[in-house]
C-alpha cells in the first residue's frame, strides 16, 4: 500500500504463551506512582514482556493496558488506574548503529543509548535531561530537552517506528511512506477490519517544543500522530533514531547573575550569535546548542540540601539566576588547548577561537570571573554541573512526596510546562512572579531559556497550596496562549486534570473530540492508556 494507506503485520515470534503477571502488593507499590506523585494508583497486575509477540499476547489478553517506562512521566501519564502495566524494561537492546542512525528497542535508557553512541562517535541530541528516561517514554511523549534551541525535539529525529496497536497487530511505520490525503485522512488495513482515521482540524501553536495530545496538519506524515500520543494509540516497541555521526565537543558553563534582565539579554546575544554561526558556518563563531536556567528559589534549595557544595560549586551571594549554557566546540579540542584559551582570552593576543569569544563574551557582561566551567573531556566536572541541574527538580519533587505522606495523600506536583517566544520570556516570568507573590505560594521556576521553555513548580506546604497552584498554573496557560506559545511544551499531558484542561483550553473541546476519534478508529474498545491525555467523554 502507498499513499494514505498502510496495512499492519502480525507480531513475529510466538504468541501463544502466556506472560507471568505480577500481583504481588510489595511489587506492584513501586510501580503505583510516577515522578508527578499523581494520586490513587492501583493496578491490575504488572507484565514485562521481552519481545514483539509478548507485547501483542499481553495487549489481545488484557481489558485495559498501561504501557510503562522509566515512569519518569512528570504528568501522572505512568501512573495506572486499574490497567495491566505493561513494563518495556526488558525491551532494551540497542540493535544495530549506522552511519547516522540508531535502531533501538523501546526500553533502552538514554544513558545507555548514549554510552553506545559515544563508543562510535556519535550523538543522540533531543534528549531530555534525566537520562534514565527510556526512549519509547521520550518518542510517547515527543520529549524535549536543553538541546532544543539547535537541535529541536524527538519528532525531528524519529525515522522509523515499531508500534503495538490495540488488537495485537503491529505497525511498522516508516518516515516518508505514508501520508494523509488531501482531505486528511489515513486507511490501516488490520487483521480484523480498516481503521479510517481523520486528521485532527486544529492548528497547532509555531513552537519549538510542543507535546500537546495529537500531531495534527494537513498532509501530515503517519509516523507523526504516533509520535507524542503517549501511549494511546499503541505501544512503541522500538524504532530507528537519526543520530549525529560526528560526536561534537561540548563545554558547560555555570554563569550567575545578579540581575535577571541582564542574564535574558545575555542570553539573547547568546542566540543571535550561534543563528549567525549556524547561518555563516564560521568555524570560530559562537555555537550554543543549549541554555538552561534555575532562578534564585532554585539555587535556594540546593543550598538548603547542601548540593552546591557537594559538587563543589560555588553559587555567588545575590545571584537572581543562573544559567547552564552548553557550547559546541571542534571534536578535536584537548583539555589542555581549552584551559590555555581560558587563561589567555583576556589577552591582546589571544587566538581568535570560538572558546575565546565566548570567555570574551561573559567578561563583557561581568561574569567571567564567576564561573564554573567544564572543558571538553572533563567529564567529572561535567556531571558535577550536570548533578546542580538536575538536584532542582529532584529536590522539588522530594519536597512534596514528604508532604504528600505526612501531611495530606492528595497532594500532587504541581507545575507547568510552558514555551512561549523568546521575546516574551520576561513578561511570562514577571507575571509568574506576581501571581505566585499575589497567591502566597512558594515556587521555584526553571527550564530552558535558550527556547523560551519554563517550568514553574509549587513546592506545596498543604492542599490549599495545590489548589492554589492549580488556579495559578490556569490563568498562565490563559496568559501564554496570548504570548503566542503553547501551556504544553515538553512533558506531555498525562493524567493531570489541569493540563487536560489547557489542552481544553488550547484547541477547544470539539479539538479534543476530534483527538478522541483518533483513538476510537484505532482503539474502539479504549484499551489503549484510558484516561491519558483526555477521558473517555
Amino acid at each position: 500500500m502507498s499513499g494514505n494507506s498502510i496495512r499492519a503485520r502480525p507480531p513475529r515470534g510466538d504468541t501463544s504463551s502466556s506472560l507471568a503477571i505480577g500481583r504481588d502488593p510489595d511489587v506492584l507499590a513501586s510501580f503505583l506512582e510516577d515522578a508527578a506523585h499523581f494520586p490513587g494508583g492501583h493496578a491490575a497486575g504488572l507484565v514485562v514482556p521481552t519481545t514483539e509477540a509478548e507485547v501483542a499476547s499481553v495487549v489481545r489478553e488484557a481489558s485495559t493496558v498501561l504501557p510503562i517506562g522509566a515512569q519518569s512521566s512528570l504528568t501522572g501519564g505512568a501512573t495506572p488506574m486499574g490497567e495491566m502495566l505493561l513494563s518495556t524494561s526488558r525491551l532494551n537492546r540497542i540493535i544495530d548503529i549506522g552511519a547516522d542512525w540508531v535502531r533501538v528497542e523501546a526500553g533502552v535508557t538514554l544513558a545507555d543509548l548514549d554510552a553506545a553512541l559515544a563508543q562510535a562517535g556519535k550523538y543522540y541530541p533531543p534528549a531530555p535531561t534525566f537520562t534514565g528516561a527510556f526512549v519509547g517514554g521520550t518518542v510517547a511523549t515527543n520529549a524535549a530537552g536543553a538541546a532544543t534551541f539547535k537541535y529541536g525535539a524527538t519528532r525531528d529525529w524519529v525515522r522509523a517506528l515499531t508500534v503495538v496497536l490495540a488488537n495485537g497487530d503491529v505497525l511498522d511505520v516508516e518516515r516518508g511512506s505514508t501520508f494523509a490525503s488531501g482531505d486528511g485522512t489515513f486507511e490501516i488495513a488490520l487483521s480484523d477490519r480498516t481503521a479510517r482515521l481523520s486528521v485532527p482540524r486544529y492548528e497547532m501553536p509555531h513552537v519549538a517544543k510542543l507535546s500537546a495530545g495529537y500531531f495534527a496538519a494537513p498532509r501530515m506524515d503517519l509516523i507523526d500522530l504516533f509520535i507524542g500520543s503517549e501511549g494511546t494509540l499503541g505501544i512503541v516497541t522500538g524504532g530507528t533514531l537519526r543520530v549525529l555521526p560526528v560526536r561534537p565537543a561540548q563545554c558547560l558553563v555555570l554563569v550567575p547573575f545578579a540581575d535577571r534582565r541582564a542574564a535574558l539579554g545575555f542570553v539573547a546575544a547568546l542566540r543571535q550569535a550561534a543563528r549567525e554561526t549556524w547561518r555563516t558556518r564560521d568555524v570560530q563563531g559562537l555555537d550554543i546548542s543549549a541554555i538552561e536556567h534555575m532562578d534564585a528559589r532554585c539555587l535556594a534549595l540546593l543550598r538548603e540540601d547542601g548540593v552546591d557544595r557537594q559538587n563543589g560549586v560555588t553559587i555567588p551571594d545575590g545571584t537572581a539566576i543562573a544559567l547552564l549554557i552548553t557550547l559546541e566546540l571542534a571534536p578535536d579540542i584537548t583539555p589542555a588547548r581549552a584551559f590555555d584559551e581560558i587563561g589567555r582570552a583576556r589577552e591582546g593576543g589571544a587566538p581568535d577561537t570560538r572558546l575565546v569569544r565566548f570567555c570574551r563574551a561573559l567578561d563583557q557582561a561581568g561574569v567571567l570571573d564567576l564561573v564554573e566551567i567544564a572543558v571538553p573531556g572533563d567529564h567529572a566536572r561535567a556531571e558535577q554541573l550536570r548533578a546542580i541541574r538536575e538536584a532542582v527538580p529532584a529536590a522539588v519533587n522530594a519536597r512534596i512526596g514528604r508532604v504528600k505522606h505526612s501531611v495530606d495523600e492528595r497532594i500532587t506536583k504541581t507545575a507547568a510546562d510552558m514555551i512561549v517566544p523568546f521575546e516574551r520570556l520576561d513578561e511570562l516570568l514577571t507575571i509568574c512572579d506576581g501571581e505566585f507573590r499575589r497567591r502566597g505560594l512558594d515556587a521555584a521556576v526553571w527550564g530552558h531559556v535558550s527556547d523560551g521553555n519554563l517550568h514553574p513548580n509549587v513546592i506545596p506546604r498543604s492542599m490549599a497550596d495545590v489548589e492554589s497552584g492549580k488556579a495559578a498554573i490556569l490563568a498562565f496557560g490563559r496568559e501564554v496562549r496570548r504570548l503566542g506559545g503553547s501551556p504544553l511544551a515538553e512533558h506531555g499531558v498525562g493524567r493531570n486534570p489541569v493540563k487536560q484542561q489547557l489542552l481544553v483550553d488550547l484547541y477547544g473541546r470539539e479539538g479534543v473530540e476530534q483527538m478522541r476519534e483518533v483513538k476510537r478508529a484505532l482503539d474502539p474498545g479504549w484499551k489503549m492508556a484510558p484516561g491519558v491525555i483526555f477521558t473517555k467523554g
